[in-house]
């Protein structure tokens, strides 16, 4: 992470501006809210970058979850990686030994055995989610193979889905273990602080560790904001633009801003643009396309210079910014 933040404007087109203390305060206060944490650093590291969050993981806990066995590959040595999904057909021979595997079915243990992948896993229980997991009645059966296969397990993990206007999924968690006949650590998803603490105070000889992503990294997003520079600007009298030759509705002008699709940006599903420019949404000539999008503004509407910046509303998770400034 860059200290002083500063970045030549020439090299910018989308960017991600960051306050950098009140980020590092936020990621603070919420690792400790949560108590033993399991951050999660994966995909395009929550429009941060998988390093970046490596970096800052470090500082929380000794473990980290990624997404796949090939996030894995390039999980620090400090760090052990915790795969969240189970393995498919191929593990990369640069998978480190030290990493927990997930399993949740019979299948899955197959899979690790036809690759002769013996280690730590955690064993993915069933939620109503209903995507990976074993259910109740299947577990001594999974465990069971574990064990014939020499795969440690060393805890559960628990997806419940999202939390929706307040609701406490944590019932979802209480229920499961009074199936569990060990004390080992219980790995959850999706619970508030509040949430995960009375667990705790229910079961106190039980571990949990809250297993969080976007509240950590993304929780406060006043202190972030995505920009997309000016790179040129036209004027028009009407006529058509863009790659499919769409018809302008008039005269005014056309703005190319550094943002596509190649970073991820798209249309937002039900409301169109994620451009804006002083506080007005700004209409597409066309979808975003690769590393540049095509904005209208009609005569009557201030237009932006070059090397000025547009706000993007797009989810970080799923944006690759070209440059972060750290401010």
């Amino acid at each position: 992470m860059p200290e002083n933040g500063q970045i030549p404007s020439s090299a910018m087109t989308l960017r991600l501006t960051v306050n950098r203390q009140a980020w590092l305060d936020h990621v603070r206060l919420t690792a400790s809210q949560h108590g033993t944490t399991l951050p999660v650093v994966k995909g395009n590291g929550y429009g941060f970058g998988r390093p970046i969050l490596f970096e800052q993981t470090a500082h929380l806990a000794d473990h980290v979850a990624v997404g796949t066995v090939y996030e894995a590959t390039d999980v620090p040595a400090a760090l052990t990686p915790v795969v969240l999904t189970p393995v498919g057909s191929h593990i990369p021979h640069s998978l480190p030994t030290r990493s927990v595997l997930t399993v949740g079915s019979l299948d899955h243990v197959a899979m690790l055995r036809s690759h002769n992948w013996q280690g730590s896993v955690l064993i993915k229980l069933q939620s109503t989610m209903q995507r990976f997991g074993v259910s109740g009645d299947e577990l001594a059966t999974l465990r069971s193979a574990c064990e014939q296969a020499s795969l440690n397990v060393v805890g559960y993990s628990i997806h419940p889905p999202l939390n929706n206007e307040g609701q406490d999924r944590s019932g979802e968690v209480s229920c499961w273990l009074e199936l569990l006949t060990d004390n080992l650590p219980m790995y959850v998803s999706h619970l508030t602080a509040k949430q995960i603490g009375s667990l705790r105070s229910q079961f106190p000889n039980r571990t949990f560790v809250s297993r969080i992503g976007t509240a950590l990294w993304l929780g406060d997003k006043s202190m972030m904001k995505l920009t997309a520079e000016v790179l040129d600007v036209h004027q028009v009298d009407g006529g058509t633009a863009g790659y499919r030759s769409i018809a302008l509705s008039g005269a005014g002008h056309l703005v190319i801003v550094g943002a596509g699709s190649a970073h991820g940006v798209s249309e937002i599903v039900g409301v169109g643009s994620p451009f804006h420019f002083a506080q007005q949404r700004i209409a597409l000539v066309e979808p975003p396309h690769m590393h540049s999008s095509m904005l209208f503004f009609p005569a009557v509407q201030s237009v932006p210079r070059i090397g000025d910046q547009v706000d993007v509303q797009q989810p970080l998770t799923r944006v690759s910014a070209d440059t972060i400034s750290w401010e």
